[in-house]
């Protein structure tokens, strides 16, 4: 059975028990007749929707297509989760049945008002909160920084995701200009411009030309970066792709480190900025290597390395005395684009999923930005979209 098909069977299985809890209450409590029936038709239509959604084509389709897709999707889900969290609250007033006592009715309310709130919320997410941005500013101390490189300032941003906007610019126009405005250094992109295809990247090539900063504008590539979400018809397009990728990123000015190092320098100090192209761990392909961008990690070079993935630090870098990089920067988690306080979801797949994180030694540090833009889901619950500024410091 092909997995788009199981996923529609379980959410119209799932769908079908939850709309039929709801119609029974919904007659149960009406004193007329057309509200049951409006409900009816309301998820008989609900049912169609979620049917088309997921038959519509991903991987070979239009990137209006998988927007349309993913939108849909949010929609559904957006009236159906609330539709769920009302169903579970509103089961426990059955519990006195148990006992042939009477329902406990204050729960049907409270499950009303608790769906109602989650709808908003998801909604917010969608689109307030999905274009909020925020600029994180972060000091690190370094015992071994360049005196030159004290004070050093750092404008890092991963996982734009621009496909998601369609042709739209207005957004990444007023990023382009926040990080231009905060006197940074340098400018380091940790990948995944775009979601599918290179294609994605044209309409935007021009607001993000406009990026600068005075030891220049470098990148690297992200697990969405090389084609490998799509259907292509031949391995020929496929290279192709990614050859546009790197032809629209020179064309906008970036320095795109593919397995390569670069020195950037301060008076008679430099330091080395070392960028690996994708290191994924299963399901993503891994087509980084440390070893050619920088054959001796264990010199007393000042090292950063751009990597997208953060397990590459964890299962690479993190308590590895042989390598001497002071400090990682990646993307990649978008901390599953919900994080509530300092709690996200993400911490259950990446032990290092936002944030600056140091191993035992204190030798090794990372920061982990947790995206821009959006996946999958067009939404960001809690998860700002996130700039970050770092100031490098010499520990005294």
């Amino acid at each position: 059975m092909r997995l788009p098909v199981l996923i529609v069977a379980v959410l119209v299985l799932i769908g079908i028990f939850v709309d039929c809890y709801i119609w029974r209450r919904i007659v149960a409590v009406s004193r007329r007749r057309w509200p049951g029936v409006a409900y009816a038709w309301s998820s008989l239509f609900m049912l169609i929707f979620i049917i088309v959604a997921v038959c519509l084509p991903r991987r070979s389709g239009s990137d209006a297509t998988l927007t349309c897709v993913m939108w849909m999707l949010y929609a559904y889900f957006s009236i159906y989760i609330p539709k769920y969290i009302y169903c579970v609250i509103s089961a426990f007033s059955l519990v006195p049945r148990l006992w042939h006592g009477r329902r406990w009715s204050f729960f049907n309310p409270v499950a009303a008002v608790v769906a109602v709130l989650v709808f908003i919320v998801m909604w917010w997410a969608a689109i307030v909160n999905r274009i909020s941005y925020q600029v994180k500013e972060v000091t690190i101390e370094f015992a071994d920084l360049p005196e030159d490189f004290d004070g050093y300032k750092i404008v890092q941003f991963s996982d734009f995701h621009v496909g998601t906007y369609g042709s739209d610019t207005a957004f990444v126009s007023e990023v382009v200009d926040v990080m231009n405005g905060l006197g940074a250094d340098a400018i380091f992109f940790t990948g995944d411009i775009v979601n599918r295809r290179t294609g994605e990247l044209t309409p935007f090539v021009k607001p993000l030309s406009r990026l600068h900063a005075p030891d220049g504008v470098y990148s690297i590539l992200g697990n969405h970066d090389y084609g490998d979400y799509c259907t292509w018809e031949s391995d020929a397009d496929k290279a192709e792709n990614l050859e546009e990728m790197k032809s629209l990123q020179k064309e906008m000015g970036w320095e795109l480190l593919n397995n390569s190092t670069v020195y950037l320098r301060e008076g008679a100090d430099s330091i080395a900025l070392v960028g690996v192209e994708n290191w994924g761990e299963p399901p993503f392909k891994a087509y980084g290597d440390l070893d050619k961008a920088y054959p001796n990690q264990s010199d007393s070079v000042f090292k950063i390395l751009l990597t997208h993935n953060p397990m590459h630090w964890v299962e690479r870098i993190s308590g590895n005395d042989t390598v001497n990089i002071d400090l990682a920067l990646s993307g990649h988690t978008h901390a599953m684009q919900m994080q509530i306080g300092g709690w996200s979801p993400s911490k259950w797949r990446y032990p290092t999923w936002g944030g600056l994180y140091g191993d035992e030694s204190g030798a090794h540090k990372l920061y982990v930005n947790i995206g821009l833009g959006t996946v999958a889901i067009p939404a960001r619950i809690g998860a700002t979209p996130e700039i970050t500024l770092i100031t490098l410091k010499r520990a005294r």
